[in-house]
């Protein structure tokens, strides 16, 4: 049985790696550019869709603030990785927000930019599932009430190739990011020459065409004055989504083979410069054609037909925007469990997070963030129109926090030049600041409230982490002047007959101390005196006390005498050593009482007890051969 659990993890993770070979799952620039840019370049899968949404109340004029809200975005993404390019080079082992704010601004700012990147690397997987899966069921509108089942297969499936390890899966989401970016390309190409040709709107036969939003169809009127400034406001809010990603690389550094910041810098070029063509290139082609949100049919779905036409080209396209968003969240499953060990490094969250797996990857980290994004699919039915309003509010907090940091780390520096790249973070800063206000205001009645909420509570959750840590280490902290102090030392060893499993925990109670005390507890009087008969037969030098246990309880008269022990002061320490059977098979445990369990569970908050267990291995000539069997897998 062992060996074929060991067989089967093989199969799904691969053989442990060494941690020397920790280098050589390192990046070069192609792969990290599919592993860490996936996020921010998919976002123009529905960057432009969420900002013609909020537009759509202005029906077809809605079109003509699509381009110039784009083109601002993407002035915003221009500024933004600039900024972050200076990080990389000022942290060359990994400059993510919640480093930068911690160093420069202090542990308060660093906390907020820590609980606000788990919610963004939460919400980056959830949405681009979602908007992924979208994809697939715009082409093929029946597996639209499988959405939520095919999100969290798509989860699953994220998340076991990650558990693979950091070169598995870049080797695994270069093919499909780098076929999008084809594809893309081809679609904006064609479209744009199209387009200056005077090629006019083909019918789309193949789906029902959806009629665009617009006020006349609610009864509503156009807004005017404070209320159209608002609208504009929310449609770049929302539109703002296509920087998700853009601080991964800045985050990531680490990953990069040497020299890592130099390649992360190139990296982030690429990246920036992709997605600036990409958002700009889709918001034209919407623009020109017409495109308008629908309810069953996404935005680049829709430019895919008008451009491609119903044939293969088209076909493919949905296929590469689903693999590919659903690959963006590979993002969040590198930086989240990266940074979820380095809080847990700094004592705000559970240390298991700070180790690494047999393939090398931070598996804690991998599949908490695979449990919290299934859940918050399942929670909001896979509908990314409903998960956005939540997005993209964290990551401007972050970017934020980030450039201030930056402006303190050159004030502290003043290096040649750093009066030029103060200056540059800081207005960096000033703009990002000015977007996370206009998203929470925008986006506050939308839903945005709950990251408000669930920001705070993280950070609560943080500190009482780290709170803890600090108190145990208070406690457990020996100075080493105290002299050790030699206590009584009694054993006490729980039997219900004269077995092999008795004898061996016995043995080993002999070894440890010389007041051994094997303890009976009565139930039935003529099983009593049966085993009292074969205990003095048996003779071996360790006094049989019996309990009686008038209401045939078999834990409890075991407490009350350990405790009577310590109140008469007969011993000053107690180990109760527990005979315990370990059948052959698992099924087995079911026929068997979990006495050590139930006894151990007892005693865990009693000072001065100790419980501990000596296994019999029922049929123990197999058991050794599988553990010899195990030995030589693990060798």
């Amino acid at each position: 049985m062992t060996s074929s659990i060991i067989g089967f993890k093989r199969l799904l993770f691969g053989r442990p790696l060494p941690s020397d070979r920790l280098e050589h799952e390192r990046l070069n620039k192609k792969t990290a550019l599919a592993v860490l840019s996936s996020d921010a370049i998919s976002s123009v899968a529905y960057a432009t869709e969420q900002t013609l949404l909020v537009l759509a109340v202005l029906g077809a004029a809605a079109l003509n603030y699509v381009i110039p809200i784009s083109a601002v975005i993407v002035g915003l993404l221009v500024l933004v990785a600039v900024s972050y390019r200076q990080t990389i080079f000022a942290y060359p082992a990994g400059g993510g927000s919640y480093t930068v704010a911690r160093d420069n601004l202090g542990g308060s700012p660093g906390l907020i930019a820590a609980a606000a990147l788990l919610t963004d690397y939460i919400l980056t997987v959830s949405v681009s599932i979602s908007s992924g899966v979208a994809a697939i069921t715009s082409a093929y509108p029946s597996l639209a009430p499988h959405a939520v089942t095919l999100c969290i297969g798509a989860i699953a499936v994220l998340m076991l190739v990650n558990l693979r390890g950091v070169r598995e899966s870049g080797i695994a989401f270069s093919v499909p990011t780098y076929v999008f970016i084809a594809l893309m390309l081809l679609l904006i190409g064609t479209g744009i020459v199209r387009g200056l040709m005077g090629h006019e709107l083909a019918p789309l036969t193949s789906t029902p065409h959806v009629d665009a939003v617009s006020a006349a169809q609610h009864g509503l009127r156009i807004p005017a004055g404070f209320a159209f400034t608002y609208l504009l406001l929310r449609a770049f809010a929302e539109g703002c989504v296509a920087m998700t990603g853009t601080e991964a690389i800045s985050n990531g550094v680490g990953a990069f083979r040497k020299p890592s910041s130099r390649n992360a810098a190139a990296t982030l070029g690429w990246m920036a410069a992709i997605l600036a063509t990409f958002f700009l290139g889709t918001s034209y082609l919407a623009h020109h054609y017409g495109v308008m949100p629908g309810a069953s049919e996404t935005v680049l779905s829709q430019i895919g037909r008008h451009v491609l036409g119903g044939g293969g080209l088209y076909y493919a396209l949905q296929y590469a925007t689903f693999a590919v968003l659903v690959l963006a969240a590979n993002t969040a499953f590198a930086d989240f469990p990266r940074l979820s060990s380095i809080l847990a490094a700094d004592g705000y969250m559970p240390r298991q997070f700070a180790a690494r797996g047999d393939r090398l990857a931070f598996s804690n980290g991998i599949i908490v963030l695979a449990l919290m994004a299934a859940l918050l699919v399942w929670l909001f039915h896979g509908d990314t129109s409903a998960l956005i309003p939540l997005y993209a509010i964290g990551v401007f907090i972050c970017f934020t926090l980030s450039q201030a940091g930056m402006v303190v780390h050159w004030f502290k520096l003043r290096d040649d030049g750093w009066q030029r790249r103060a200056w540059l973070n800081g207005i960096g800063a000033a703009a990002t600041a000015a977007v996370a206000v206009v998203q929470v205001v925008t986006k506050f009645t939308a839903g945005a409230w709950i990251v408000t909420i669930i920001i705070p509570l993280i950070i609560v959750m943080l500190r009482t982490i780290h709170r803890h840590y600090e108190r145990f280490s208070k406690e457990v902290a020996y100075t080493g002047q105290a002299p050790l102090m030699f206590l009584h030392h009694t054993v006490i060893v729980p039997v219900n007959g004269i077995s092999k499993p008795t004898a061996g925990a016995l043995v080993y109670a002999t070894t440890i101390s010389e007041d051994v005390r094997a303890v009976y507890v009565e139930v039935d009087g003529a099983s009593t005196e049966r085993l009292q008969a074969e205990w003095e037969a048996w003779d071996i030098g360790v006094p049989l006390v019996v309990i009686p246990s008038p209401f045939r309880s078999v834990l409890r008269p075991i407490v009350d005498y350990v405790q009577g022990l310590a109140e008469r002061g007969e011993t000053d320490l107690v180990t109760i050593v527990v005979p315990e059977i370990v059948p052959r098979h698992w099924w087995e445990h079911l026929l068997h009482n979990k006495t050590a369990l139930f006894i151990r569970t007892a005693f865990i908050f009693r000072p001065n007890v100790v419980v501990t267990a000596v296994p019999y291995l029922v049929g123990r000539a197999r058991r050794l051969r599988d553990l010899a069997e195990y030995d030589e897998a693990i060798a």
